[in-house]
């Protein structure tokens, strides 16, 4: 979260992508959900290990997930719904030769359905431009503009994602960089890791998790 923070305010020139691993089991939850509801939303072992995420949305449990982040210019007064359909049209394009029953959700909430204890949760159920399969919802994600850079956030629960991650990540990311047109990179962030380091312990800390 630190440094998916930190990246986006640094408003890089180029789409950024990055893939992140968990050391065990965890759960983030959206900017403005209540501690309160999300506490009762989530089983014990997972309320525990959660954090704040500084994009909006549900509850996210990450178990077996495979989670990214894109960071990247977008000028002008672009409307959430456009960003999504046009990030999450890229990657079904390339899900589909790994899913291949992925599709599109056409239609749903504007917004994650609340579950048990009020805290919405994003793999509830789908809304509209989630990614799709016949046994339900398998990707989604959140969004926060930092001035003319937009933060996602992504998570990809589909089963065994994490043992696929050699498989799904480069289909993702080949998807991505056709849609914006660019040649990925590895980029050495050394200033954003710094900025990542000094914000790592507002993430960890109980003002930042509990401040609703």
């Amino acid at each position: 979260m630190a440094l998916d923070e930190a990246l986006a305010k640094s408003a890089p020139a180029e789409f950024c992508l990055r893939f992140f691993r968990w050391r065990g089991d965890g759960a983030t939850f959206g900017y403005a959900q209540r501690i309160a509801e999300v506490e009762r939303a989530l089983p014990p072992e997972l309320a525990r290990a959660c954090t704040r995420r500084p994009t909006g949305g549900g509850v996210v449990p990450h178990v077996d997930d495979l989670t990214f982040s894109c960071v990247f210019p977008a000028a002008g007064v672009l409307k959430p719904t456009d960003l999504y359909r046009r990030l999450h049209a890229a990657m079904l394009a390339g899900l589909r030769g790994t899913v291949a029953d992925a599709r599109l959700a056409e239609s749903g909430g504007r917004g994650a359905p609340r579950g048990p204890g009020g805290a919405s949760q994003c793999f509830a159920e789908p809304v509209a431009l989630d990614i799709l399969t016949a046994a339900g919802k398998i990707l989604g994600g959140a969004i926060r503009r930092y001035g003319e850079t937009v933060l996602y956030q992504g998570s990809l629960q589909l089963p065994g994602a994490r043992a696929r991650a050699a498989e799904l990540e480069p289909a993702i990311a080949a998807a991505l960089a056709e849609e914006w047109g660019v040649r990925w990179a590895r980029r050495a962030a050394a200033a954003e890791g710094r900025a990542a380091a000094e914000l790592e312990a507002k993430y960890r800390s109980a003002e930042w998790i509990r401040r609703r």
